[in-house]
Protein backbone atom coordinates (compact mmCIF):
# COMPACT_ATOMS: atom_id res chain seq x y z
CA UNK A 1 0.00 0.00 0.00
CA UNK A 2 2.76 2.46 0.84
CA UNK A 3 4.88 1.82 -2.12
CA UNK A 4 1.81 2.53 -4.48
CA UNK A 5 1.03 5.98 -2.68
CA UNK A 6 4.81 6.50 -3.29
CA UNK A 7 4.85 5.72 -6.77
CA UNK A 8 1.11 8.04 -7.25
CA UNK A 9 3.53 10.58 -5.43
CA UNK A 10 5.88 10.45 -8.05
CA UNK A 11 4.07 10.67 -10.65
CA UNK A 12 2.08 13.75 -9.58
CA UNK A 13 4.83 15.33 -9.16
CA UNK A 14 6.03 14.73 -12.91
CA UNK A 15 3.18 15.64 -14.40
CA UNK A 16 3.24 19.64 -12.85
CA UNK A 17 7.10 19.48 -13.86
CA UNK A 18 6.04 18.38 -17.04
CA UNK A 19 3.21 21.20 -17.41
CA UNK A 20 5.48 24.09 -15.76
CA UNK A 21 8.39 23.38 -17.35
CA UNK A 22 7.13 24.65 -20.76
CA UNK A 23 4.98 27.52 -19.55
CA UNK A 24 8.49 29.07 -17.61
CA UNK A 25 10.42 28.39 -21.09
CA UNK A 26 7.99 29.69 -23.92
CA UNK A 27 7.57 33.38 -22.09
CA UNK A 28 11.88 33.53 -22.49
CA UNK A 29 11.39 32.28 -26.45
CA UNK A 30 8.85 34.40 -26.91
CA UNK A 31 9.99 36.64 -30.05
CA UNK A 32 10.85 41.06 -29.03
CA UNK A 33 7.16 42.80 -29.23
CA UNK A 34 5.14 44.93 -27.02
CA UNK A 35 3.77 43.45 -24.31
CA UNK A 36 6.46 40.57 -24.17
CA UNK A 37 6.77 38.96 -20.82
CA UNK A 38 10.21 37.85 -20.26
CA UNK A 39 10.22 38.45 -16.61
CA UNK A 40 13.61 36.33 -14.90
CA UNK A 41 14.82 35.39 -18.33
CA UNK A 42 18.04 35.56 -19.35
CA UNK A 43 18.17 37.88 -22.16
CA UNK A 44 22.20 39.07 -21.92
CA UNK A 45 24.22 39.69 -24.50
CA UNK A 46 21.67 40.05 -27.06
CA UNK A 47 21.12 42.11 -30.15
CA UNK A 48 17.76 44.00 -29.20
CA UNK A 49 18.52 47.26 -30.82
CA UNK A 50 15.31 49.39 -32.60
CA UNK A 51 13.02 46.67 -31.59
CA UNK A 52 9.47 47.62 -30.01
CA UNK A 53 9.38 46.57 -26.23
CA UNK A 54 6.87 48.80 -24.90
CA UNK A 55 4.98 47.98 -22.22
CA UNK A 56 7.42 44.53 -22.06
CA UNK A 57 7.20 42.60 -18.17
CA UNK A 58 10.92 42.58 -17.66
CA UNK A 59 11.05 41.79 -14.05
CA UNK A 60 14.57 40.81 -12.36
CA UNK A 61 15.61 40.20 -16.49
CA UNK A 62 19.07 39.76 -17.38
CA UNK A 63 19.70 42.15 -19.88
CA UNK A 64 23.70 43.04 -18.78
CA UNK A 65 26.27 43.84 -21.53
CA UNK A 66 22.90 43.61 -23.94
CA UNK A 67 22.21 46.00 -27.20
CA UNK A 68 19.30 47.96 -27.13
CA UNK A 69 20.12 51.01 -28.62
CA UNK A 70 17.13 53.24 -29.98
CA UNK A 71 14.53 50.21 -28.77
CA UNK A 72 10.94 51.36 -27.05
CA UNK A 73 10.68 50.71 -23.71
CA UNK A 74 8.38 53.18 -23.19
CA UNK A 75 5.74 52.10 -20.10
CA UNK A 76 8.25 48.80 -19.63
CA UNK A 77 8.59 47.47 -15.97
CA UNK A 78 12.34 46.98 -15.38
CA UNK A 79 12.04 46.08 -11.60
CA UNK A 80 15.02 44.88 -10.72
CA UNK A 81 16.46 44.07 -14.05
CA UNK A 82 19.84 43.80 -14.37
CA UNK A 83 21.46 46.16 -17.06
CA UNK A 84 25.06 46.39 -16.18
CA UNK A 85 26.88 47.51 -19.22
CA UNK A 86 23.85 47.40 -21.11
CA UNK A 87 23.79 49.59 -24.28
CA UNK A 88 20.40 51.85 -24.17
CA UNK A 89 21.24 55.13 -26.60
CA UNK A 90 18.76 56.63 -27.57
CA UNK A 91 15.95 54.45 -26.49
CA UNK A 92 12.45 55.44 -25.39
CA UNK A 93 11.69 54.25 -21.80
CA UNK A 94 9.20 57.03 -20.82
CA UNK A 95 7.33 56.21 -17.89
CA UNK A 96 9.53 52.96 -17.58
CA UNK A 97 9.83 51.70 -13.79
CA UNK A 98 13.32 50.69 -13.56
CA UNK A 99 13.30 50.66 -9.09
CA UNK A 100 15.88 49.04 -7.58
CA UNK A 101 17.43 48.14 -11.50
CA UNK A 102 21.36 47.71 -11.33
CA UNK A 103 22.76 49.95 -14.50
CA UNK A 104 26.86 49.72 -13.64
CA UNK A 105 28.55 52.00 -16.66
CA UNK A 106 25.06 51.18 -18.96
CA UNK A 107 24.78 53.80 -21.49
CA UNK A 108 21.83 55.70 -21.81
CA UNK A 109 22.92 58.68 -23.33
CA UNK A 110 20.55 60.83 -25.83
CA UNK A 111 17.85 58.28 -24.25
CA UNK A 112 14.23 59.27 -22.99
CA UNK A 113 13.58 58.23 -19.47
CA UNK A 114 10.78 61.22 -19.27
CA UNK A 115 9.01 60.49 -15.81
CA UNK A 116 10.61 56.82 -15.40
CA UNK A 117 11.07 55.41 -11.89
CA UNK A 118 14.74 55.09 -10.81
CA UNK A 119 14.13 55.23 -7.73
CA UNK A 120 16.74 52.84 -5.60
CA UNK A 121 18.03 51.89 -8.50
CA UNK A 122 21.97 51.01 -8.45
CA UNK A 123 23.59 53.49 -11.43
CA UNK A 124 27.58 53.62 -10.69
CA UNK A 125 29.43 55.57 -13.71
CA UNK A 126 26.18 55.32 -16.12
CA UNK A 127 26.39 57.93 -18.69
CA UNK A 128 23.09 60.00 -18.97
CA UNK A 129 24.85 62.56 -21.31
CA UNK A 130 21.81 64.37 -23.07
CA UNK A 131 19.43 62.35 -21.58
CA UNK A 132 15.97 63.46 -21.11
CA UNK A 133 14.80 62.73 -17.64
CA UNK A 134 12.44 65.69 -16.67
CA UNK A 135 10.30 64.16 -13.61
CA UNK A 136 11.77 61.29 -13.34
CA UNK A 137 12.07 59.51 -9.63
CA UNK A 138 15.71 59.22 -9.02
CA UNK A 139 15.37 59.38 -5.24
CA UNK A 140 17.74 57.14 -2.92
CA UNK A 141 19.35 56.16 -6.36
CA UNK A 142 23.02 55.01 -6.37
CA UNK A 143 24.92 57.13 -8.96
CA UNK A 144 28.39 57.59 -7.80
CA UNK A 145 30.36 59.18 -10.98
CA UNK A 146 27.62 58.67 -13.34
CA UNK A 147 27.36 61.18 -16.30
CA UNK A 148 24.54 63.94 -16.68
CA UNK A 149 26.38 66.27 -19.01
CA UNK A 150 23.54 68.03 -21.16
CA UNK A 151 21.12 65.85 -19.55
CA UNK A 152 17.83 67.64 -18.52
CA UNK A 153 16.38 66.99 -15.42
CA UNK A 154 13.63 69.37 -14.82
CA UNK A 155 11.28 68.41 -12.41
CA UNK A 156 13.23 65.51 -11.18
CA UNK A 157 13.55 63.41 -7.92
CA UNK A 158 17.20 63.59 -6.40
CA UNK A 159 16.20 63.24 -2.60
CA UNK A 160 18.59 61.38 -0.90
CA UNK A 161 20.58 60.28 -4.10
CA UNK A 162 24.04 59.18 -3.84
CA UNK A 163 25.60 61.22 -6.37
CA UNK A 164 28.91 61.53 -5.49
CA UNK A 165 31.85 62.87 -8.24
CA UNK A 166 28.25 62.75 -10.78
CA UNK A 167 28.93 65.18 -13.29
CA UNK A 168 26.04 67.49 -14.57
CA UNK A 169 28.12 69.98 -15.93
CA UNK A 170 25.72 72.22 -18.55
CA UNK A 171 22.19 70.34 -16.85
CA UNK A 172 18.66 71.42 -17.20
CA UNK A 173 18.08 71.42 -13.51
CA UNK A 174 14.63 73.57 -13.00
CA UNK A 175 12.70 72.14 -10.14
CA UNK A 176 15.14 69.24 -9.41
CA UNK A 177 14.78 68.33 -5.71
CA UNK A 178 17.94 67.52 -4.43
CA UNK A 179 16.95 67.49 -0.62
CA UNK A 180 18.98 65.40 1.25
CA UNK A 181 21.34 64.42 -1.85
CA UNK A 182 25.29 63.60 -1.43
CA UNK A 183 26.77 65.50 -3.19
CA UNK A 184 30.38 64.85 -2.55
CA UNK A 185 32.34 66.49 -5.47
CA UNK A 186 29.52 66.24 -7.51
CA UNK A 187 30.72 68.36 -10.57
CA UNK A 188 27.98 71.27 -11.16
CA UNK A 189 30.42 73.47 -13.64
CA UNK A 190 28.82 75.63 -15.69
CA UNK A 191 25.43 74.05 -14.26
CA UNK A 192 21.89 76.30 -13.49
CA UNK A 193 21.40 75.75 -9.41
CA UNK A 194 19.18 78.82 -9.47
CA UNK A 195 15.39 77.10 -9.45
CA UNK A 196 16.79 73.68 -8.13
CA UNK A 197 14.86 72.66 -3.93
CA UNK A 198 16.39 71.28 -1.60
CA UNK A 199 19.76 72.37 -1.95
CA UNK A 200 21.66 73.59 0.80
CA UNK A 201 24.95 75.38 2.15
CA UNK A 202 26.09 72.40 3.76
CA UNK A 203 25.52 70.45 0.65
CA UNK A 204 26.93 72.72 -1.99
CA UNK A 205 30.39 73.08 0.45
CA UNK A 206 30.60 69.25 -0.68
CA UNK A 207 30.44 69.67 -4.42
CA UNK A 208 32.24 71.43 -6.85
CA UNK A 209 31.60 74.61 -9.53
CA UNK A 210 32.75 77.52 -11.13
CA UNK A 211 31.97 80.76 -11.75
CA UNK A 212 29.47 79.71 -14.29
CA UNK A 213 27.59 78.18 -11.80
CA UNK A 214 24.30 79.74 -11.14
CA UNK A 215 23.28 79.41 -7.76
CA UNK A 216 20.00 79.38 -5.65
CA UNK A 217 18.96 82.65 -3.96
CA UNK A 218 20.52 83.15 -0.35
CA UNK A 219 23.86 80.11 -1.16
CA UNK A 220 27.15 81.12 -1.46
CA UNK A 221 29.73 80.25 -4.13
CA UNK A 222 32.09 78.17 -1.57
CA UNK A 223 36.06 79.46 -1.62
CA UNK A 224 36.81 75.71 -2.70
CA UNK A 225 35.57 76.25 -5.92
CA UNK A 226 36.60 75.27 -8.31
CA UNK A 227 37.71 71.98 -6.86
CA UNK A 228 41.15 71.42 -7.12
CA UNK A 229 42.38 67.95 -9.15
CA UNK A 230 42.13 64.74 -8.06
CA UNK A 231 44.61 62.32 -7.34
Amino acid sequence: MKQTNIIRLILLLLLLLMMGAPAAEAGCRDRPEPGVDWSKCDKKRKILREQDLSGARLERTDLSSSDLENTRLNGANLLRANLAGARLRGADLEGAILTKARGDRTDFEGANLTGANLAKSEMPRANFAGARLSGADLSKAEMGRAVMTDATLDGAKLQYAYLARAIFAGAALKDADFEGAYLLRTHFEGADLSQVKGLTQAQLDLACGDAKTKLPEGLSRPTAWPCAPED
